[in-house]
């Protein structure tokens, strides 16, 4: 069952008397219960595709999940951490998300944390960001997030993910 649908979703902003497409033309159907994560370059239009299906900022985890909604919407949450404080809030989110099943869209720079957490994979285009790339995540489920990294699919879905990503990087402008 299809929990949030976006067709043919284009963004402008104004920006000192500048007109700059953030996104354009995004379509893109998320499952009930799938976890889906987004990546792109820097200004692809990301966090603005998560504001335009919610409408607001996004509110922290704890208070998504006390309030127990169908969709919870997470930009970056684990992006100022430390690397192992990362790794074991992304393991506790991963339980929490397969006790629950909750669908989730999850904006994030780090390819790894998109590969280890999602069921399916989006990459953005350079601004103006459309989507490049949907790629199903071949690893099921439940998750060693301590060891994943040594599993030859992830290595291809990163690596495969990558080639796109880094060439989407290139193009951005700084």
């Amino acid at each position: 069952m299809t929990m949030l649908s976006l067709s043919d979703v284009s963004r402008d902003f104004i920006t000192r008397g500048k007109t700059i497409q953030a996104m354009a033309g995004v379509s893109l159907d998320v499952s009930a219960g799938e976890f889906l994560t987004v990546v792109g370059p820097s200004g692809c239009g990301k966090s603005t595709l998560l504001n335009i299906v919610c409408g607001l900022l996004a509110p922290n985890i704890i208070r998504t999940l006390v309030y127990d909604p169908e969709v919870i919407l997470m930009d970056e949450p684990f992006g100022p951490l430390d690397a192992q404080t990362r790794l074991l809030l992304q393991d506790q989110l991963l339980k929490l998300w397969d006790g629950a099943r909750k669908t989730i869209v999850f904006i994030t720079h780090d390819l790894g944390e998109a590969v280890a957490l999602a069921d399916r994979v989006v990459v953005m285009t350079a601004r103006p960001g459309t989507v490049k790339r949907i790629c199903p995540v071949p690893l099921e489920r439940p998750r060693d997030l301590f060891h994943l990294h040594d599993d030859e699919r992830f290595r291809q879905t990163y690596d495969t993910l990558w080639d796109d990503l880094e060439a989407e990087v290139r193009r951005a402008p700084a």
